[in-house]
């Protein structure tokens, strides 16, 4: 089934923030009934299969996917300080630095101190959180480092298979 103009921008404007809602009232729905609205046009299969597509397309234009991802969460963790340091222990400078270095500090400090007779430079750098960078890997989902493997399986007597007895629901309750 075809989606009205109205569903199509819904679609599309619910991809800019995934609020439903703001979506809706973006999209030209009523402000007043925009959440009932946005829930409703949510569960619409058409809908869903097009908000599907468009984050498809999305995707694919910025080439970002599962091995995207996998591939940034390695440079992160093997992102050594060696190799933004000079032999005698300063920072080599930024534009020699990697480049997942210039792209994934959390932050940097610098901080000129002067005083009558001296002047220095004190620099911070802040480096991602590796725990959580490693707590990432191992919840990709080719690596799944975490998920439990595990299995039940259930048995009667001596190994057998388990006997099943059904009786109908009225003889619960004869006295």
């Amino acid at each position: 089934m075809a989606l009205t103009d109205k569903q199509e921008m819904f679609c599309r404007e619910y991809l800019i923030d995934l609020n439903a809602t703001q979506a809706a009232i973006r999209a030209g729905y009523s402000a007043k009934t925009a959440n009932r609205t946005a829930s409703e046009n949510l569960s619409k299969p058409d809908i869903k299969l097009r908000i599907a597509e468009l984050k498809a397309q999305r995707n694919d234009l910025v080439g970002i996917n599962a091995e995207y991802v996998l591939n940034r969460l390695l440079e992160i963790d093997q992102m050594d300080v060696l190799d933004i340091l000079l032999q005698n222990g300063e920072l080599k400078p930024i534009k020699d630095w990697p480049k997942v270095w210039r792209t994934t500090l959390s932050g940097m400090d610098v901080v000129e101190m002067v005083s009558a007779d001296s002047a220095a430079l004190l620099k911070k750098i802040k480096w991602p959180d590796k725990v959580k960078n490693l707590e990432l890997l191992g919840k990709h989902v080719s690596v799944q480092a975490f998920k439990e493997q595990s299995s039940h399986e259930l048995t009667g007597k001596d190994g057998g298979a388990i006997q099943i007895e059904t009786s109908p629901m009225s003889t619960l309750f004869e006295k």
